[in-house]
């Protein structure tokens, strides 16, 4: 664990809340005013999110997002200022399409975005500036037809049998209600998947999670070095027991703003991020870490001989929490091995990155070539990885999707999240207009909707 030891003893390990707690019957929830009632709600409005939202919207479905956040982006506004997955590692052709390309297009045609290579091959990014991205969702949920709903969190989930029929979220007038037979499960951390009684895998009883990262933004910098460099100046700067760096890598790149770099390398480790404690006391850490990395950059690095610290992260970024165990678990040899499927809804080329490797952090490649490097190649995400197994009415898109661990290391990449939201959106309203049910929507007919709207499958 990162954790510095004097925050140690803000970490205990709470017992959880029977997720039975949260489901309500019908009679139950009728107790709550509603709010509005839908045909799809979206929870969770981060990249998956919003791309469900705006798809579902588009196709003719009434739809709400529900964020419990004050902006829509989620982790991309909030903690990142690149988007991986447009392009697989080892080629500039790109793999993504839909409403995340349209994105991202109209944040490059602004001047707010820039196409940046990566140093470790993980694919070309996509740069933006995160206030740029908030208006560009902003405008597109407003122009689908969307119900915005900020500032609201998922209380309970509305239940009859092992079919949802609704939601309670928690605003600041109090609670309420909405109705809706199709909830997409855009939380991040599947809190809808979890109180409705999903299969999950909760990484965390494996002892096999990613670490959290606050990023940070310096602004004064002048001609920084290259990133082997930073790398060498980094490993010197902790032998010398001057500095506390837990993290002996990472990137620190240009952003839209002259002399503002944005920082990506603080590890906050050993930590179960849907424990409240230990969520908080990362918080804690993550800025400590940016403040000590700071002053590490200023005194040892040419170029940062002037810099300062802009800002951290809204909050600490989070990897990998619950996922679910949907109707199919995506694999490590899926990945390595660049599998295809009949029912993929969109592609991903993006390296296994995991974090959880101490100091560094492994990279394998999709389809590598027989020294490692990477060769363009691609694997399909199955849209039954977004179906539970167990619960009706519910698809899971963004970070929770079903893969292991390994797979979800290459999975979780902004650009796929995109995707899953698009196809989960567009798949709940088919099966509104077609009168079917999540699981049961037929696939072609999903597919040829998904590229007429510019998937790449």
């Amino acid at each position: 664990m990162s954790i510095d030891p004097s925050l140690a003893h803000l970490i205990t390990d709470p017992p959880e809340t029977p997720a039975s707690l949260l489901r309500l019957t019908t009679a139950e929830a009728d107790r709550y005013p509603v709010l509005w009632e839908a045909e799809v709600a979206v929870v969770g409005g981060g990249s998956a999110g919003c791309a469900a939202a705006v798809a579902s919207a588009r196709h003719g479905a009434a739809t709400i997002l529900i964020e419990a956040g004050g902006f829509f982006g989620g982790t991309a506004a909030a903690v990142l200022d690149t988007m991986y997955g447009f392009f697989p590692a080892g080629s500039e052709q790109r793999i993504v399409g839909g409403i995340g390309w349209e994105v991202a297009k109209a944040l490059l045609d602004s001047r707010e975005a820039m196409l940046r290579g990566n140093t470790y091959g993980a694919g070309t990014g996509v740069t933006y500036e995160p206030e740029a991205l908030k208006f560009e969702w902003d405008r597109r949920i407003v122009e689908a037809g969307v119900r915005p709903l900020l500032h609201a969190r998922m209380e309970s989930v509305i239940m009859d049998g092992d079919t949802v029929r609704g939601l309670v979220v928690l605003t600041r007038r109090g609670p309420f209600q909405i109705r809706t037979p199709r909830i997409i499960d855009a939380s991040g951390d599947a809190n809808v998947a979890w109180a409705a009684g999903c299969s999950l895998e909760m990484p965390s009883a494996q002892s096999r999670v990613q670490p959290l990262t606050t990023t940070f933004r310096l602004g004064g910098v002048g001609e920084p070095v290259k990133t082997p460099e930073l790398h060498r100046l980094m490993r010197e700067a902790d032998a010398s027991g001057d500095y506390r760096l837990p993290r002996l890598e990472g990137s620190a790149h240009p952003t839209m703003l002259a002399g503002v770099y944005h920082t990506n390398v603080t590890r906050i480790s050993g930590i179960d991020a849907t424990n409240p404690w230990a969520a908080t006391a990362a918080e804690i850490e993550g800025r400590k870490q940016a403040t000590e990395y700071t002053r590490f950059f200023h005194d040892r690095v040419p170029g940062y001989e002037n810099s300062y610290l802009l800002n951290t992260s809204v909050w600490a970024g989070t990897r990998e929490t619950r996922r679910l165990l949907g109707e199919y678990v995506l694999t490590k040899e899926d990945v390595l091995e660049a599998r295809q499927f009949d029912d993929a809804i969109g592609l991903c080329g993006a390296p296994i990155e995991d974090h959880d490797g101490g100091a560094s952090t492994i990279w394998r490649y999709v389809a590598a070539a027989e020294d490692g490097e990477p060769t363009g190649r691609s694997y399909g995400i199955p849209y039954r990885c977004l179906v539970p197994k167990d619960v009706e009415g519910l698809l899971v898109a963004g970070r929770c999707l079903s893969a292991t661990h390994d797979a979800h290391a290459s999975a979780r990449s902004i650009a796929q999240c995109l995707s899953y939201g698009h196809a989960a959106g567009a798949a709940a309203a088919l099966a509104t207009s077609s009168g079917t049910s999540l699981r049961g929507i037929d696939i072609d007919t999903l597919c040829t909707q998904l590229s007429e709207d510019g998937v790449i499958l």
